[in-house]
């Protein structure tokens, strides 16, 4: 789980008090960074390299951010696109995202050791999906047409999910019978824009049913309110995370929506643009659930050297889940 840099630390402020002095400013959203699932997969492929050694092949990104790709590609890590790439009998890590069956059937064959990351939260959705498949429902998933968590979800029933990228898609889904339809949904979207599309959804199909439990995930949920709470009193808010990262990209969105001035996301403290910091006195801090701390150490540490050394937590919630490794490598875990 993300560790909380030790700046104020004990003085949980509200965006508002946080800002009512003068001067130049940071509001450092809390919680942000890893989520329980980010931290069990990129631990996966660590133990798993401790307990096989290198080369250990990744199907896809582990997670998506540059940082930690690169560092585990230096440890002799391997990212492939499809299990075919990988040699026989190999080693394979599935990424958080999870995969279809068909990606399973296909490391079967090449009889491939896999380990699965898969967030536990995105198996939810994939049991979800299977059980409404199963009960002959039509399953309309909500989410961003390529990502790979949508591709392995629909593949679990493929005959009977259809893709909903945002309410504008919503006037070309047809379904089969209306009193049998539910929605599904990627886990790291914006709340608010999926429940407009859910609500536009229900202005077609009156009787669409919820999912048994909410998708989105805690911690995409968790960091979009933090930064709810502070974008009001930001003249800039900076997120720190990858643009093939959904959540982080939705975390620039809500800011910008809750009301902050201006919002740009970064990899690293290099890419900031002094530009972005003219006449700005407060800057809100935030990074996506697959962002290591390390990288907003570095991005408060530049502001600090801009005369932005004044940091103050806004936080909205205390995040303490932990998922266990998988199986396979339980009893190598430090």
């Amino acid at each position: 789980m993300s560790s909380a840099i030790p700046l104020n630390v004990g003085i949980a402020r509200s965006a508002g008090s946080a800002a009512a002095g003068a001067g130049k400013r940071v509001l450092l959203a809390e919680p942000r960074g890893y989520c329980a699932g980010v931290d069990r997969a990129v631990e996966t492929v660590e133990r798993a390299l401790d307990k096989h050694g290198a080369p250990i092949y990744v199907r896809k990104e582990i997670v998506h951010n540059r940082h930690v790709v690169e560092t585990l590609r230096e440890r002799g890590v391997v990212f492939v696109n499809e299990t075919d790439e990988v040699p026989e009998g190999a080693v394979v890590v599935f990424s958080a995202h999870g995969v279809s069956p068909a990606v399973r059937e296909g490391a079967e064959t090449r009889n491939l050791r896999a380990i699965d990351a898969t967030c536990p939260l995105v198996t939810k959705v994939h049991h979800e999906a299977k059980r409404f498949a199963r009960d002959d429902f039509d399953i309309l998933l909500i989410g961003h047409e390529g990502h790979e968590e949508v591709e392995g979800t629909a593949g679990e029933a493929p005959e009977h999910v259809q893709l909903v990228d945002g309410p504008d898609a919503v006037d070309a889904v047809t379904v089969r019978d209306e009193n049998k339809v539910i929605w599904l949904s990627q886990t790291t979207l914006s709340v608010d824009e999926t429940m407009q599309t859910v609500q536009r959804l229900r202005e077609r199909f009156p009787n669409l049913q919820d999912p048994p439990s909410d998708d989105i995930c805690y911690a995409t949920s968790n960091r979009q309110t933090a930064v709810k709470a502070m974008a009001p009193e930001c003249d800039l808010v900076i997120v720190v995370g990858s643009r093939n990262s959904s959540n982080s990209v939705r975390l620039v969105e809500v800011a910008l929506n809750a009301g902050a001035r201006a919002a740009h996301l970064v990899d690293f403290a290099r890419e900031v643009d002094p530009a972005w910091l003219e006449g700005v006195e407060t800057i809100g801090v935030t990074s996506g659930a697959s962002v290591p701390d390390i990288l907003v150490r570095g991005l408060l540490d530049l502001l600090a050297e801009h005369g932005y050394a004044d940091v103050h937590p806004v936080t909205t919630a205390n995040e303490t889940l932990v998922f266990s490794l998988p199986r396979e490598l339980r009893a190598s875990r430090r």
